[in-house]
């Protein structure tokens, strides 16, 4: 069993899947402001998320790394849950694949015809680095 005061419950989701559930003793993710780092019995709290690594130090001491593409992150004591539309296990990144779209927006970016279009790729631009720098530093971790 459990001992529920020195782990809280952690759920990550995306907006095709449950990307991760259950007991952690810490989690780090990406906060509007900086880096959050969240213990059980946190104070209550929703943010927004920047695209980054949440990192999740489960009960039994492993660490899980999740890309999230941004997304709102809400605490309560016992429970932290990030909701994102994109979520990505750091096993599952793909170093080459992320180098590849990022380079096809850099390429897009050049021919855009509008501010319109050069606000959304700049905004997928900054996604794919996050998944990238992601991606690099599960990698190291390995």
């Amino acid at each position: 069993m459990v001992d529920s005061t020195h782990t809280i419950h952690v759920d990550v989701v995306s907006a095709e899947e449950s990307i991760f559930s259950g007991e952690a003793r810490f989690v780090a993710l990406p906060g509007e402001a900086g880096e959050l780092g969240i213990y059980p019995r946190h104070t209550p709290l929703i943010t927004r998320v920047k695209p980054g690594s949440v990192r999740i130090e489960k009960a039994d001491g492993n660490e899980e790394f999740i890309f999230v593409a941004g997304g709102i992150l809400e605490v309560q004591p016992n429970r932290v849950t990030v909701l994102s539309d994109t979520a990505i296990r750091g096993k599952d990144l793909d170093e080459q694949k992320a180098a590849e779209a990022r380079r096809q927006a850099e390429e897009a970016l050049k021919n855009a015809k509008s501010e319109v279009d050069v606000a959304r790729i700049q905004s997928e631009l900054a996604i794919m680095a996050a998944e990238l720098a992601a991606a690099r530093k599960y990698l190291n971790k390995k």
